[in-house]
């Protein structure tokens, strides 16, 4: 099959460890590390990707991101489907599951942690975890009670946010493409000037390997039929859903 692949720079050198060896012919188009910041900037771009892509010449889009902060929230295609995993952010893909990400994260939800690819594409700098962002960006407290329950809304802010107080632990995810480079070192020099704990966490490229080779179970990544768009649904587990329009 031919693919078109929209993605972060972040999984840049894990993408392209896994273009070498699939079977199928892949396209990759980057989008810089820094549009993260403004979420609805980087919708522009993936959408603008999309739009600009010949439906002649693929039989998928790819996109190579999580929720990130709304950033896919609402994109579409015309012509061709859309595939994208079902995740928060780059943590999760980065850890190669949600099953994994909630195993290290879940109980720290404000821990920081940082990876090869954000400090190769220039942030050097450890990142806090944004998980009240995707989980309740969009929703007020009381949508949160009308959604989950007045005991599992007060739930998801006490636990989601951040309390700095509380945690004082840093982690690396490490992933093989960067093994012979020393950012593992220059993130536990960081960690440790900031008076954190700091953790080296084995990251995983399942999920980059399933969604370069065409493997897209349903309970881990959405299709997103030709006119339809992709929805939030802030949740641990679904996270995306196609709907018309």
């Amino acid at each position: 099959m031919r693919f078109k692949l929209i993605s972060c720079e972040v999984f840049c050198r894990e993408i392209y460890k896994e273009l070498l060896e699939s079977p199928n012919t892949v396209f990759p188009v980057f989008t810089q590390k820094m549009s993260h910041v403004y979420p609805s900037g980087m919708r522009d771009l993936i959408q603008q990707e999309i739009n600009n892509t010949d439906p002649g010449r693929f039989d998928y889009i790819l996109l190579g991101y999580g929720l990130c902060g709304n950033a896919v929230n609402g994109v579409y295609s015309k012509a061709i489907p859309l595939v994208i995993p079902r995740a928060h952010d780059c943590c999760t893909i980065l850890l190669g599951s949600k099953e994994s990400y909630k195993a290290h994260f879940a109980h720290r939800p404000s821990c920081c942690w940082t990876s090869g690819g954000y400090m190769e594409s220039g942030d050097m700098d450890l990142r806090e975890n944004e998980s009240y962002i995707y989980f309740c960006s969009n929703l007020s407290y009381k949508e949160l009670v009308e959604k989950y329950g007045e005991d599992n809304a007060h739930f998801i802010v006490e636990s989601l946010t951040p309390k700095d107080n509380n945690e004082n632990k840093a982690a690396y995810i490490h992933t093989p493409p960067y093994e012979k480079l020393n950012f593992r070192e220059k993130a536990e020099k960081e960690a440790k000037d900031k008076g954190y704990e700091f953790e080296i966490i084995e990251g995983s490229l399942r999920l980059l390997h399933m969604l370069i080779n065409g493997i897209w179970p349903e309970e881990e990544f959405l299709i997103v039929p030709p006119g339809y768009r992709v929805e939030a649904v802030y949740d641990q587990d679904q996270v995306i859903k196609a709907v018309p329009g």
